[in-house]
């Protein structure tokens, strides 16, 4: 049976507006397993509070990333793992409120790095010095290890 698609530009985009509304209400997690107070998470594992990801496990409060891990109220995140409060960031780890990093390893506070390890504010640091001022960072943040 072939449905009736509008030509009319003007049907069309209501057509496609209400597609967006039906989609927009739509809670469903399809292909997740013991994903809690999500929405719209596909293939999602043990993830929390999360909405529309993709393929992410053990994330919570994320929004729209993607193959991530263990993250936590991230954003616009992919192929990321650890990462905490950062934004649209990609191949990283360990990364803490950062923004735009791509292939990063610990970083505090970075923003637009590419391929850096143990930088806070974008400034590098020695691995010792490193975890010295983020552990002083994160008990004056509140950010707790999971």
């Amino acid at each position: 049976m072939t449905r009736e698609i509008p030509t009319n530009r003007r049907q069309f985009q209501r057509a496609v507006d209400d597609l967006k509304a039906r989609h927009r209400d739509n809670s469903d997690n399809p292909g997740s397993h013991q994903c809690q107070r999500c929405r719209r998470c596909y293939h999602c594992m043990f993830t929390t509070d999360s909405e529309d990801c993709f393929s992410c496990t053990y994330c919570r409060e994320c929004v729209r990333c993607s193959g991530c891990t263990q993250c936590t109220e991230c954003e616009d995140c992919h192929g990321c793992s650890y990462c905490v409060k950062s934004r649209h960031c990609s191949d990283s780890s360990y990364l803490i409120f950062s923004e735009s990093c791509s292939g990063c390893v610990f970083c505090f506070g970075c923003v637009g790095l590419v391929d850096k390890e143990f930088h806070i504010l974008n400034e590098p640091f020695s691995r010792d010095e490193y975890f010295r001022i983020v552990g002083e960072l994160k008990k004056e943040f509140g950010i707790r290890d999971r």
